[in-house]
């Protein structure tokens, strides 16, 4: 009935709030289809091993790009996938993912083209959000003499990976990841960047898995 529909993508000056209504049944009606039991599955509960921190970015879906499934990966975004020991939500997702989901691995991923990082690296206002980013102006701060010393077209991509590192660091300083380390949890926090021209994710090597990974001044005593 609807199999026409929904293997047809709307188009961008096709998505109405209709459209995304009746893509929902289609999506509904074809799952089913394949799998009658799927959602009595899907909500039965979630034991996801990852917590992805990642963009906001329309572009840079997940469970997309890293071809899973719902329920394999807990999910937080902001702009530029800042971390910050001040986001209450984000460490409120970091708390819940770590102390009651008791996923393995944490992966803080930026992306290659990102306009926050993009209008970091500068200076012209944008608005509110020109507070948040005075985040990764510290990165930039802090890498200034490396990024000034690269040609024009690699600078911000640099200060998209050196933010994913920075982001990474923040993750395995809070309280919530060095006492899960304390109590002998297995966790590592990685950084990746994903670019959207080839789509392929780029390990950044940058995987911490234990206190002694981390900077000292840093390391609390538990």
């Amino acid at each position: 009935m609807c199999a026409n529909h929904s293997e047809e993508l709307l188009t961008r000056e096709e998505i109405t709030l209709e459209n995304l209504l009746q893509g929902n049944k289609d999506f509904v009606e074809r799952t089913l289809e394949e799998d009658p039991e799927y959602f009595n599955k899907l909500s039965a509960g979630q034991k996801p091993p990852v917590l992805w921190i990642g963009c906001s970015d329309s572009r840079v879906p997940a469970d997309k790009i890293t071809n899973t499934m719902p329920g394999d990966i807990f999910v937080t975004r902001n702009i530029a996938n800042v971390v910050t020991h001040t986001d209450i939500s984000l460490l409120s997702v970091l708390d819940y993912s770590v102390n009651v989901l008791k996923i393995k691995h944490i992966i803080v991923c930026g992306h290659y083209g990102c306009g926050g990082v993009a209008a970091a690296h500068g200076n012209k206002q944008v608005g509110l959000i020109d507070n948040w980013l005075r985040n990764i102006k510290d990165v930039y701060r802090f890498n200034q003499e490396e990024i000034d010393g690269l040609p024009e077209d690699q600078k911000v991509d640099r200060l998209v990976e050196l933010n994913a590192i920075h982001s990474a660091n923040n993750v395995m300083s809070t309280s919530i990841v060095q006492n899960a380390w304390a109590n002998g949890q297995e966790l590592s926090v990685h950084a990746w960047v994903y670019s959207l021209k080839t789509g392929l994710i780029n390990d950044l090597k940058s995987t911490f898995s234990a206190a002694d990974d981390m900077d000292p001044v840093f390391k609390m005593s538990i």
